[in-house]
């Protein structure tokens, strides 16, 4: 019998998966894996470390990041260019201010990637985008900004309703 029985054509298929930044209450850091995850196809019951199975992740609502404790102003990016004296560092509110959301979300997503040849081609498969409008509204298949169960106004009601009593 062969290894591939069941890998179908069907199975290799990118979905699109779009993710608000925005209303997502998670911190940057949880927001980041779960994208890193999406982007290398883990969530696949195909997935496998040397094919790049992945999805397309939208990352929207950008200007909204959020981060925990201090780290927006105490976290530093650094970059070296190896000649001598040209270590640089900016803080995570600088790079904010200067480039936007979309830089801080890239670089803690492409850190949590696996560090081989395939990485480059699954950021490129990472869309983010400062405000809510994006080009890619007919591809999306899920959407993960939908508000967790705690969130929706009949439960909202119903809770209330409990307390009371």
């Amino acid at each position: 019998m062969s290894q591939y029985v069941g890998k179908t054509n069907l199975a290799y298929s990118r979905a699109w998966h779009l993710v608000d930044v925005g209303a997502d209450p998670r911190p940057l850091g949880r927001i980041a894996s779960q994208i890193a995850i999406t982007l290398m196809g883990k969530h696949k019951p195909i997935w496998d470390p040397s094919t790049d199975c992945g999805d397309y992740v939208v990352a929207v609502g950008l200007h909204d990041l959020h981060t925990t404790g201090k780290k927006r102003y105490q976290k530093k990016y650094y970059s070296h260019t190896t000649r001598p004296g040209s270590l640089k560092e900016i803080t995570m509110d600088r790079m904010m201010e200067k480039w936007g959301g979309s830089e801080v979300l890239r670089r803690a997503v492409r850190g949590m990637l696996p560090k081989n040849r395939l990485r480059d081609d699954r950021m490129a498969r990472l869309k983010m985008f400062e405000g809510v409008a994006h080009p890619y509204k007919q591809n999306i298949i899920k959407d993960y900004t939908r508000p967790s169960i705690a969130q929706q106004p009949v439960v909202k009601v119903a809770f209330a309703q409990q307390k009371q009593q």
